[in-house]
């Protein structure tokens, strides 16, 4: 699905990661000691530990750029949450106010009474709002300004009425009776008009082995399901850990094999050949347009598809991926457009 990739290398984000460590290089709190158990949720490449910051670390990040990033490092890291009675707690906030609350809520769930939990996050994002939620919930011990964040911290209660209510402000949803999904997917709350308008103009009689890269919590590949019975197999394509999950349950009894992928598509190669592959690319990178993640797509789908494979994909209609597609297919042409999107068709 089309999807703005939740966090950056760049200097913004970097500044975050700076504020969650921030109080332990204050002396504001103790800085964990070996023996110690850390979780940190929603954890990013390129943060720097404080001196004497000496406890076993267990980073959770889902998203694979990212996951790969920190487990080239040498960190200990998997894609979903596993562990409890932990010593303390990190919580890197994004843009998604209802993840970064049950990431919150996770840490209460996982941490041992007592434990500390820090959270930080910009305050582009929201961050002085999810502080003020917070302390209504359970009394925060500080809070500090750093760069272009807050970081707040608190100790773990000795109940969970926190989590649960945490996790009941944000439930998973049952969209159009059919697809179930959760906050922090990409458009969680309904179907994504590009990929409606996408879904809308696939041919019906798709065959042989068909893939949907960037395939989200599944709408598209659900709808490519429904109405072309002639596929033999089909595969989905995800950097999201959680929405490929989601997906698995999302795409309805089909007679096609289904399989699913976790991979990042810019940097990971393609094993599979397929006939047609279909795709709504992200194109942003937090709030900045950047067309080379689309292009990069465009690329990878040219190299999976079989001699004479069609590529349909939908973009939003200024974003420049007529030249890409010219250069990596034999033919290409836009066979629909509506006020935001444009939907195009390629032949390798």
């Amino acid at each position: 699905m089309l999807s703005e990739i939740e966090s950056d290398f760049g200097p913004m984000r970097s500044g975050i990661i700076e504020a969650l460590f921030h109080p332990f290089e204050a002396e504001a709190v103790s800085v964990p000691r070996k023996g110690e158990r850390v979780l940190f949720l929603g954890a990013e490449p390129g943060f720097r530990l404080p001196e004497g910051f000496d406890a076993a670390l267990h980073l959770v990040q889902g998203f694979r750029p990212h996951f790969r990033a920190l487990q080239g490092a040498g960190f200990t890291v998997t894609p979903h949450l596993e562990g409890e009675g932990f010593d303390a707690a990190l919580v890197l906030a994004g843009r998604h106010r209802g993840q970064n609350e049950l990431h919150i809520a996770q840490a209460i769930e996982r941490v041992r009474p007592g434990g500390l939990i820090v959270v930080a996050g910009a305050k582009d994002d929201g961050i002085a709002s999810l502080r003020k939620r917070m302390d209504e919930l359970v009394p925060l011990d500080g809070h500090l300004p750093k760069h272009h964040g807050i970081v707040f911290w608190f100790r773990r209660p000795a109940d969970t009425a926190a989590a649960a209510a945490l996790s009941a402000a944000n439930p998973t949803l049952l969209v159009e009776g059919r697809f179930r999904t959760a906050p922090g997917m990409f458009s969680f709350d309904k179907i994504d008009a590009g990929s409606r308008l996408l879904a809308g103009k696939l041919p019906g009689d798709l065959r042989g082995n068909i893939a949907d890269f960037c395939a989200g919590w599944g709408y598209v590949t659900a709808e490519v399901a429904a109405h072309s019975p002639g596929i033999s197999a089909l595969d989905l394509y995800e950097a999201e850990f959680d929405a490929l999950e989601a997906a698995k349950g999302n795409i309805g009894n089909t007679a096609a094999e289904a399989n699913f992928f976790w991979i990042d598509l810019l940097s990971e190669p393609v094993e599979r050949r397929y006939e047609a592959i279909v795709m709504n690319p992200p194109f942003h990178r937090n709030r900045a347009t950047e067309p080379e993640i689309g292009a990069g797509m465009i690329r990878a789908a040219a190299k999976a598809l079989k001699p004479g494979g069609r590529l349909f994909m939908v973009a939003n209609r200024q974003l420049p991926y007529e030249p890409v597609l010219a250069a990596a297919f034999s033919s290409h042409a836009e066979i629909a457009r509506d006020g935001m999107f444009k939907v195009l068709a390629a032949r390798r």
